[in-house]
């Protein structure tokens, strides 16, 4: 494997941090939240911004370091249509 520059580095670092910060947020919004509909929707959204920050990071490590990855792609699409549509029915 190759070195990543510094800014790569970086910004990986800063998409992972930023989904990790979503997700933490939205567990606390089920934790702390008074009834069933808040509490339904502080994981709904702010979980499914944690984990495409969290796969924005891994596309651009293994892109970087490798060749280009798109599996990830499939996981964000599959959670992105999943995840409003079950909260949106619940």
């Amino acid at each position: 494997m190759s070195e990543l520059p510094q800014w790569a580095d970086w910004l990986i670092s800063f998409f992972i941090i930023l989904g990790a910060c979503f997700a933490f947020i939205g567990s606390l919004g089920l934790l702390r939240l008074p009834d069933f509909m808040t509490r339904l929707h502080a994981p709904t959204k702010n979980t499914t911004l944690g984990v495409g920050g969290v796969i924005i990071g891994s596309i651009l490590y293994f892109s970087l370091t490798d060749t280009l990855s798109l599996h990830e792609l499939l996981i964000a699409i599959f959670l992105f249509l999943t995840a409003p549509i079950s909260a949106h029915l619940l």
